[in-house]
Parts: structure tokens; sequence; C-alpha cells
């Protein structure tokens, strides 16, 4: 064909551009407002008006509740602990006094009616037979008195590797030397004021003892009857007692023995009765 004959181009419709995701959206939501009807009015909100009233009477409930607690004191007053130990103790001691003489008048009356009542003097005859064993009447005899004190010197003088926990006298010290005793043939034993038994419970907290209700400080007196020899041998021997006099070379804890040729023990007055075991009959 010649360039005459050549047919002209196809002449194409303009095409519309695609809708975007915008223009959708804008459709969907001018339908929304053509088919909903507008809210006559807002949603109400939580205003002061409410909110002022509920924290005030909760205000009310807290002061009316800690006034209630405080009956006038002041709940954060500094308490005086050591104070409050030793009135405790004294009470304590109070009251033991007041059971030796309650047990004294008993025992009494319990010989005035024996010979007039068979089973009393059964029971009497009985517990006569094991007073012995259960420490409720006075010993006496030679005795050991080992006594444990705290180093004297502060946590700042004392060598490398060591802490103030080590110049003080703990729990495991006193009855390190309280088991070696009785293990070695202690008769009857004492630890400070107090004559006390193998169910006797040694507890410390921090630098002080707690013996059946009553609190001591160092220096700690453990005195037991018995063979001095023998005592003095099982104390030696034994492998906690021996870390303590460790202790004793390295920073300075106390450890004493002394002898007494004679020495009486009162007879023990605390409970004798199990709580958290039973004899094996």
């Amino acid at each position: 064909m010649t360039d005459a004959e050549q047919p002209e181009p196809p002449v194409h419709a303009e095409q519309p551009e695609p809708a975007t995701v915008d223009d959708a959206n804008d459709a969907n939501d001018a339908n929304d407002a053509e088919a909903s009807p507008a809210p006559s009015r807002r949603r109400p909100r939580l205003t002061w008006g409410l909110v002022v009233p509920v924290v005030m009477a909760s205000a009310g409930v807290m002061f009316a509740m800690s006034f209630q607690t405080a009956q006038g004191r002041d709940l954060r007053a500094d308490r005086d602990l050591p104070q409050l130990i030793m009135e405790g103790d004294s009470r304590v001691a109070e009251k033991a006094s007041v059971l030796d003489g309650l047990q004294k008048e008993v025992e009494a009356l319990s010989k005035t009616n024996a010979p007039t009542d068979e089973h009393l003097s059964s029971l009497t005859r009985a517990a006569d037979e094991l007073a012995a064993p259960a420490a409720t009447t006075k010993v006496r005899g030679a005795a050991l008195e080992v006594t444990l004190d705290d180093a004297k010197r502060t946590a700042d003088s004392l060598p490398d590797g060591f802490t103030a926990d080590d110049i003080v006298v703990h729990q495991q010290d006193v009855q390190a030397v309280v088991n070696a005793l009785w293990t070695s043939g202690a008769e009857a034993m004492m630890i400070q004021d107090q004559r006390v038994i193998s169910t006797s419970a040694v507890r410390c907290v921090g630098n002080t003892l707690i013996l059946q209700g009553r609190v001591y400080a160092p220096p700690y007196r453990i005195t037991a009857i018995g063979d001095i020899d023998r005592m003095q041998q099982g104390l030696d021997a034994d492998a906690s007692v021996n870390i303590y006099k460790q202790y004793v070379d390295a920073v300075g804890l106390g450890y004493a023995l002394h002898t007494h040729s004679s020495i009486e023990f009162p007879a023990y007055s605390g409970s004798v009765d199990f709580q958290y075991a039973s004899p094996i009959r």
C-alpha cells in the first residue's frame, strides 16, 4: 500500500482513572451518613460532680478506721524494743515464781493427804521414782561450768575473710556445748540461772539467748553436774566445740572452763508435756 492508502490509527477512548482506597472510604462514609440519622446528643461522660463525692466518702471511711485503731495514740510512735523485752522478761520471771510456789503447795498437800488416799499414795510413789530423771527435785554435786562470750573487738578490726557474725556467740555454739555435756554423762544442767532438761530449747535472736521464755545477754554460762573429767574429755572431742575454739583463736571469742567441787541446782519448774512428740510406750 502507498502512504496515502494507509489507514489512520484507531482513536482510543479515554479510560477513567482507577478508584483509590481513600475514595472508596469516602463513599462508604457518605452512604453511612445518609443511612444513619445523626445522634440527637452526645453520650454523657463521668464528671467531677460524681467523682468528688465518692473520693470524699472513701477518705472519710479511712479516717474513721484510723481513729478507731489508734484510739487517740500515735500509730507511728517509736517503740523502745529493749524496754519491751525487759518488761516481758520481768513478767515471765514473776509468773515462774508464782508457778514454783503453786508446785510446792501441791506437793505439800499431796504429802498430807497421801496416807489416807490409796490412789494418791500410788501416784505419789510413782512421781517420786521419776523425780530424778524428770529433774523435778534439787540436786547437788561436783560441776563443770563453761562460759561463752562475744569477742571484745569491733567488726572494723577483723582480719580479712571475717564478718561481724564471727565475733558473737550463736545458738549453735551454745547448743554444741550443751549436747557435748549431755553426751559425756552430765546428770543435771543449768543455763544461766535456769535448770534445763534434755527437751529444753535453746534459741538465740541476734546476740541474745531466749530460754524457757526468759531473755539473756552474753556471757552465757552452762553448768553441768557429773563426772568432771569425763565432761572435759567430751568437750575436747566434740567437733562443733572445736570449731568454736578455732574462732576463739582467730577473732577472740570467749571460752572458759571452771570447776565447782559442790554446787546445788534447783528443781526444774518448766513444762514436761510434749507438744510435738509423744513418748514410746
